[in-house]
């Protein structure tokens, strides 16, 4: 009898619906076509009974620990499962020893099912390494956290990464209606109803979660029984009400260390940077509702204003600072409409990121570069000694001139000429353009360029 029967059999004892309702095929694997489908690669590896290492990467309830199931049903091979949450090296290490067993006196390969690999640390990980390589286990690890960030690399370089998307409303929706019809593992039989708009409201609170949607419909089958049942020979309907009962509350999905995390901030990021007030304000209210500490995403703005708004609009730093604040001072939910104001402002802002490709350049140059001497004119000369050197000498106050400007090299001499900052015409930008450029036909006028000179014109030192 193997997992599938077996919770079959046992539906009247506990199990939850999901667990019942589990595929007991491939073929039954419902939303995720293109990777065990016949000619997929995992429908060949379990067809030719040559299952690979993989890790299974997608969110909950999506299926992969049924998939690694199925797999085993599937193979040959002999099959273990444990959780990285309670295994630890020690049960690492019986599983080889007991995988030598297999291929020494049965000639079975092991197929070795890890939940939540991402749990596990880095030396826990290293345990598998020789293993999987001499392919004495094929190793499945399931992880709803993105592998590149917790799985060590000379592990994913020896398993193939399997993508697990969130399933389809559709593919929810057919397993629902399988399990209020089946008799056998599901709910079929009871004269329950699910009304469309429940289903609808079912199936979309969900979000791909199959689990989810499941043990929902469980709970809001009872609710409704629990108001009378169909002794008239009327069906007990599962209404809306029923379904919002059973779902109760539920966070919007985030994980603030993983990789949600940064999806979020970086969707924030980008529709500020896109202009999109709506947008930004949605993404900063999901960072909100998901738990994520309000003075970072302020954080998060005040780089922002200075990286993508810069001086097309200085003010923007102001008021991203002034937020921030904000928030300090208040908290939540009051210091959070300070946020969302300063998302806006930011969205709407004139754009520029001059400031940051300016800096970006400069680095360049100096690792580029090394750290030319500075021009003796603009060095500092607090002694007699350093002004006998030429520190300070003719350098030209900039107050003593029209416009408080006049024409000096400032550069390195190697570097003279070179321009970083390049503004736009965007905003406050506008006016810093149009006055550098000023400064600049001045300064060619002049013939001041290279020259570090300027004459005897009794200005200070």
């Amino acid at each position: 009898m193997d997992l599938f029967d077996q919770a079959g059999r046992q539906a009247a004892g506990g199990i939850p619906l999901a667990e019942r309702m589990r595929p007991r095929s491939l073929e039954e694997f419902e939303g995720h076509e293109t990777i065990v489908g016949p000619g997929t690669l995992i429908g060949s590896a379990v067809t030719s009974d040559q299952i690979f290492s993989m890790i299974l990467w997608g969110p909950p309830g999506c299926g992969k620990t049924t998939l690694a199931r199925l797999m085993a049903n599937a193979t040959a091979a002999h099959f273990v499962q444990f959780s990285a949450v309670l295994a630890g090296v020690r049960q690492i290490r019986e599983v080889i020893d007991e995988a030598r067993r297999q291929r020494e006196f049965h000639r079975r390969r092991t197929v070795l099912f890890v939940d939540e690999i991402h749990r596990f640390n880095k030396a826990q990980q290293d345990a598998f390494l020789h293993h999987v390589e001499s392919g004495l286990i094929a190793l499945i690890g399931a992880t709803t956290e993105n592998p590149s960030f917790e799985v060590i690399p000379a592990l994913m370089s020896r398993c193939r990464v399997i993508v697990l998307d969130p399933l389809s409303d559709e593919a929810v929706g057919r397993i629902v209606q399988r399990a209020l019809e089946d008799p056998e593992r599901g709910l079929g039989g009871r004269g329950l109803v699910l009304e469309a708009d429940a289903q609808a409201h079912l199936v979309a609170a969900a979000e791909g979660d199959v689990r989810r949607a499941l043990n929902s419909l469980e709970i809001a089958a009872a609710l409704a029984a629990g108001e009378g049942g169909n002794a008239d020979g009327e069906p007990v309907r599962i209404t809306p009400a029923h379904v919002q009962q059973a779902l109760q509350q539920k966070m919007p999905s985030y994980d603030k260390g993983g990789e949600a995390h940064f999806n979020l901030i970086s969707a924030l990021h980008k529709s500020l940077r896109g202009s999109d007030p709506d947008a930004a304000v949605y993404w900063l209210a999901r960072m909100l509702a998901g738990g994520e500490d309000p003075l970072y995403v302020a954080r998060r703005m005040v780089r922002f204003a200075a990286e993508d708004v810069g001086l097309a609009d200085p003010f923007a730093l102001t008021l991203a600072m002034a937020a921030t604040e904000s928030y300090r001072m208040l908290g939540s939910p009051e210091g959070e409409l300070a946020l969302v104001e300063a998302a806006v402002y930011l969205a709407t802002a004139p754009k520029s990121n001059r400031l940051y490709t300016a800096y970006g350049q400069v680095m360049d140059v100096i690792r580029e570069t090394g750290s030319p001497p500075v021009p003796l004119h603009i060095r500092n000369a607090p002694t007699g000694l350093m002004k006998k050197l030429g520190y300070g000498r003719d350098y030209r106050y900039a107050h003593d001139f029209e416009d408080a400007y006049t024409p000096q090299a400032y550069l390195p001499e190697s570097l003279e000429g070179r321009v970083f900052y390049r503004p736009t015409e965007r905003g406050y930008e506008k006016t810093v353009s149009q006055r550098l450029a000023r400064w600049r036909e001045i300064k060619a006028r002049s013939g001041a360029r290279d020259k570090k000179t300027g004459g005897d014109d009794g200005s200070a030192v």
